[in-house]
């Protein structure tokens, strides 16, 4: 696995998201900061309780998951007493033209500076799971857990993970994406020895 590994296509979808305000866990609401440039909502709310070591990778799911949305909003939870040191879990509420959205991303920073991320994307389908499965999954491999409940996967993401649940008259499609010993690449960069330069990262 490469330290500047892109996140999954599962979870990219159109151009185009609407601002809001974040209501964070246990009443407490994002204090109001200066203009700034447009961020997604987790960004601004995980920014303004202390969150920076896993802030790029929370960054870079987060604004992927929103994409296309209309408007989200956020429900935040952190370690108040380890802000940068704790994990944080999220969860967003996406509107899109014809549906609503949920997703949830949840970041745990470890001793070595590198973060363990994972995000999924909830949605429901006015389709049938197999009709789903053959028209956007048809070159992944599929594994029945129970008669209404199918999980797809490819080789090529290994830690990326399509489930369908039967739940007529449509279909519940979670997207999972999982990391571990994740590092921000412009850190890794940054921090690499003069003679390394040009060289392409390791492998892990």
């Amino acid at each position: 696995m490469k330290p500047n590994r892109r996140f999954p296509r599962l979870l990219l979808a159109a151009v185009s998201w609407g601002a809001a305000g974040a209501a964070l866990a246990q009443g407490v609401l994002v204090p109001q900061a200066p203009p700034a440039a447009p961020q997604d909502t987790l960004t601004r709310a995980a920014t303004s309780v202390g969150i920076k070591r896993c802030l790029p990778a929370i960054t870079r799911l987060s604004t992927l998951t929103v994409q296309g949305s209309r408007s989200h909003d956020v429900l935040l939870d952190w370690d108040r007493k380890r802000p940068d040191a704790g994990p944080m879990f999220s969860l967003i509420g996406m509107e899109f033209p014809n549906a609503g959205v949920a997703a949830s991303i949840t970041a745990i920073p470890d001793d070595s500076g590198a973060c363990t991320v994972s995000a999924e994307r909830i949605s429901v389908a006015p389709f049938t799971c197999a009709s789903v499965g053959q028209q956007e999954l048809a070159s992944y491999k599929m594994t029945r857990l129970l008669p209404n409940y199918a999980v797809y996967t490819d080789e090529k993401e290994p830690t990326s993970s399509v489930s369908l649940i039967d739940s007529p008259p449509g279909c519940l499609i979670i997207r999972r994406y999982v990391e571990y010993g994740w590092r921000d690449p412009a850190a890794v960069t940054g921090a690499a020895p003069a003679g390394a330069a040009g060289q392409p990262p390791k492998k892990r």
